[in-house]
Parts: structure tokens; sequence; C-alpha cells
């Protein structure tokens, strides 16, 4: 059967065919295609594949690896700045190793389309000594799901599966096949290895270090990564995942070089020797970090021989793209990286009626009494009101990073302090912080910038939806200071009133600016008033 697919779709689809169970993740660009898609899947409901945004990366990491306990083939999703949330599972799951097939899919976001970094990926997974897939098309990301889960089971590992933006975000028609029916419940005989106590895991350690030569040959031999010799051998081109297009792009009919294409790793050694022997030089082409070229280096010795990011033949940051790959060829004479104006050019913008846009103007009509760079956020929708015309926050460094910063920041002195966090980064990421500033009794201020979705994603359901009150209390907030206000422009001056007030306690409080996001249904908006059933402090 032909289907016309997102590469996201393409990896959901390749997964359900290979006898998923279980998907699990949080959204974030470029990887949320992926959990919606089998959420709404005939063939996964059909299948009761279980499919479920959890409320951060980590715990959707451990959920997958429950599954794959029990002997299950599972799935977690996440963009690369979510693995860093979920590292902590993911460099121990390395050592415990898996029962059921697990995969770890991750979508990395060069030139930083959506995101605080370029980070690449496939540094997590060889930090981890676990094998990595990264598909060049939407059909390998299709075709590649089955092998990355019977090579996981075969090798009892978790596999890395990484992707890249344009793959993420373009279609292609993909021949799919029959599925795969999925694994029976089953629980392995001796589940010591699951249990990381140091007298276990020091065991589990080195069979995870005596599995790297295994690894290493397997990817050697994977039909994934090829060797074509070319006729001119004055330069070889190493090209990884998506590269490999940029490459052919430039040569349509035959590319004269010697080729390895890359999209199984550990990086396979020999190959790249063969390369070294053959060549006078090694342009190495990969979207992301210099992940290739840096350890070519440690194989082999670089010896001006080897060329790419690291060199300057590619420019260190940003996206590859056919024009790069030209001009690193030769075959242009100078780089022209200019954007054609298709379209007039405009920055994000919140959308019309947005609450966050009355809770921004509530905040600046205080910000000259309270004095200025007192506001730290977080990552959300609510980020943007960083830039103009509201220029309302200070700091956005990562999920959850605003409540832990206001306090820091309230002891070193500066007061007062605010932290203005988006509903579902709250459940996230925030409530270890917020525990913090309560422990500690610090003169913090927290608004809650509700909108009772994950909305900078598509408008997923948000785990806080109706509990944000109850945590607040829960986690040890007086509840004489939470507060909860609807941010709209007939309660601005109650709204700034509230926020003074809060502002000048001397401890922990907490605001809820709840109004449901805009761009939501009216069927998930009456959903949201439901669950809110807390009534504003008017």
């Amino acid at each position: 059967m032909q289907k016309i697919l997102l590469g996201n779709e393409a990896i959901a689809q390749g997964a359900i065919d290979a006898g998923l169970s279980g998907a699990y993740g949080y959204p974030g660009t470029p990887s949320t295609e992926i959990i919606e898609y089998i959420i709404k899947s005939p063939e996964a409901k059909q299948n009761i594949i279980k499919a479920h945004w959890a409320p951060n990366e980590k715990v959707a990491m451990e959920e997958a690896l429950g599954m794959s306990y029990a002997g299950k083939r599972s799935m977690v999703t996440m963009k690369h700045v979510g693995l860093n949330v979920a590292a902590d599972a993911f460099i121990n799951m390395a050592i415990s190793g898996i029962n059921g097939g697990l995969i770890v899919v991750v979508a990395d976001d060069p030139s930083q389309h959506s995101s605080q970094n370029e980070q690449d990926s496939r540094f997590y997974g060889k930090f981890a000594m676990l094998p990595i897939f990264e598909p060049s098309s939407q059909q390998e990301a299709y075709d590649m799901m089955a092998d990355a889960f019977a090579l996981s089971e075969k090798t009892q590992l978790p596999v890395l599966f990484r992707s890249v933006t344009r793959l993420s975000h373009s279609r292609a028609n993909v021949k799919t096949r029959p599925s795969l029916h999925q694994n029976n419940l089953h629980i392995l005989d001796d589940t010591k290895r699951f249990a990381l106590i140091p007298s276990f895991a020091k065991k589990q350690y080195r069979q995870l270090i005596e599995k790297q030569k295994y690894l290493a040959e397997l990817a050697e031999a994977s039909k994934w990564n090829w060797y074509k010799e070319g006729t001119d051998q004055s330069l070889g081109i190493i090209a990884s995942g998506i590269a490999i297009n940029y490459l052919l792009e430039n040569f349509p009919d035959k590319i004269p070089y010697d080729v390895l294409k890359v999209s199984h790793y550990p990086l396979p050694k020999e190959h790249v020797r063969k390369m070294f022997d053959r060549v006078d030089k090694i342009l190495v082409l990969e979207d992301g970090y210099p992940f290739i070229e840096e350890m070519i280096g440690d194989y082999l010795g670089r010896e001006q021989k080897v060329i790419g990011r690291l060199t300057g033949a590619i420019p260190r940051t940003g996206e590859l793209n056919p024009n790069i790959v030209a001009y690193a060829l030769g075959l242009e004479s100078q780089l022209d990286e200019t954007i054609p104006e298709v379209v007039v050019a405009r920055p994000p913008q919140l959308c019309p009626g947005c609450g966050h846009i009355d809770l921004y103007e509530e905040l600046n009509e205080l910000i000259p009494q309270i004095g200025e760079k007192r506001v730290f956020s977080d990552i959300g929708c609510y980020s943007l009101g960083v830039l103009e015309p509201y220029n309302s926050i200070d700091t956005l460094i990562d999920m959850g990073a605003s409540i832990p910063m206001a306090k820091g920041a309230a002891d070193a002195g500066l007061k007062p302090a605010i932290a203005v966090i988006g509903d579902s980064t709250f459940t996230h990421s925030g409530m270890t912080g917020l525990l913090s500033a309560v422990w500690d009794k610090s003169p913090i201020t927290v608004i809650i910038s509700d909108n009772s979705a994950v909305a900078m994603t598509g408008a997923q359901p948000s785990a806080a939806m109706g509990r944000l009150y109850d945590i607040a209390k829960g986690l040890g907030v007086e509840e004489a200071h939470i507060k909860v206000i609807i941010p709209l422009k007939k309660y601005h001056d109650k709204n700034v009133e509230i926020i003074k007030e809060e502002v000048n306690y001397p401890g922990v409080s907490l605001i809820i600016a709840q109004r449901p996001c805009v761009t939501m249904s009216n069927e998930k908006k009456d959903l949201a008033r439901k669950f809110n059933t807390f009534e504003p402090s008017y």
C-alpha cells in the first residue's frame, strides 16, 4: 500500500506496523506529529495501541521502559532538548537493558527553527553506548523502524532513532507492509538487572561494554550503511542521514567520488578506513554537529585530510542544503544563503485575543513601580512576551527554569522576583521548583498563565487542567496567597491590584491567570471550563 506521509508520520506508521504496543511522549516541534498520528490512527485504535502524552519527557521515557519491561514493544518521542529532560532514564536504561523492543525517537532542530539550540542527539547515543539509526528519507524512516525494534530485542538495548526538522516535516510516498503482531506479555525470569543498585549495575555496565564490539560489527554489516566507489579519488564524501539527499541533488546522474552513506551507528570504522586509504581528502556532510568529523579525527588522525564543519568547509551552524554542499564541492564559486522574499517577513506573535497578551499588559503596568529586569519566564507561547510590543519578560532558558531562577535571584537579594510559567510547563518541570521555593520560604511570586493546553505545539491536552489550585496547595503554598484571575480587559484593574498585592508579599505567592487558549475548539474550551471550577479571586 502507498501512503503520502510526513517523516514523522512515516516513523509512527513504521512503529505501528512493527508491532508497537505503546507510544509515549511530550509534544515539541519537530517531533509532535508522531504521537498525534498514533492517537488518530484507526489501526492503533483497532490494535489497542496505547498512545499517551506524558507530563514531561522523563516520565514518557520511564513509561516506555515499563512497557518494555513487560515484554512489549514501546516507543518514546521528543524533540532534542527533551532528551536533556529524559537523560537520567535514558542513560540508566542503557545499563539495565530492555525486554520488549524500545525505540527512543528524537527529532533534532538544526537552524533552531523552534528551539533554544541546535543540539545533536547522536552525541547522547554515543555517550550511552547505544545503537543509533538516522534515516535519510520517509521510506527509510518507515522501513528502519522494524529493523530498529528487531535490533533492540536482539541486543536487549534501547535504540536511538534520530530525525531532523526537514525530514520530520516533509512528505513523500511511502510503501507500507502488513503489520506484525504485537508481543505477548512476557516478564523476564531474572529482573535484577532492572534494579540498579551498585552491585547489580556494575555487572550490567560491564556487559554493556562487552556488547560494543558486537554493535560495531552489526553497524559495519548494516544495509543502511553503504559504500560506493567513484572514479575520481581526489575526494571522498561521507554523508549521514538526510545529507545524502543534498549530495544527490548536486549530482543527478552519477557522483564521481567515493561515497559512504551512514545511517546506522556506531560509525562503520572499516568503511571509513577504506575511504581514508583510497582518497586524497574527505568531505563530511552531516545535518547537525560535526559528530562524524570529530570521530574520524579520533580514529585515524585528521592530518588536514578531513574537511567539514570543523574546518569551515561547511558552515558551523545551521542546516545543510544543496547550495552549501555545492559550495563545499567547488561547484559554486560563492556561498549564497540569501532567502528569497516570497512573502513579507514578520516576527512570530501571540494570537489576537490571547490571554497572555492581557497578562503582559497587566504586568507592564506594574513594572515601572516594582523595577525592571525581574520577570523570569519559561518555554511556551508566552515566551513571545520577550519581544515587542510587550518586552515583559527577561529570561527563558529551559522547561521549568523560571521558578528556580526567580528563587535564586531572590536569594541574591533581587526583590521582587516574578516567575511566569505556563500550565503545561508547570506540570512538566515547574512543580519541583515551586516546592523548593516553598521549602525555603522564598519571597517570589509565581504566575501560571493557564490556557488549559499545550498550546504552542497544537493545543494538546494539559495535564494541569483543573488541578493547578490543588497542586499549589498540596506543595505548600499558603491558600491565602493562591489567587485566581481572568486575564481579560474588563478585569484589568482588579488583576493589577491582585498581582501588586502578591508581589509585595514576603513569601511564596501564586497567581493562576486562567483563560482557555483562543485556538482551541469550542469542545475543548467547554471541557476546560468544566475542569477549571475554582472561582476567580474577585
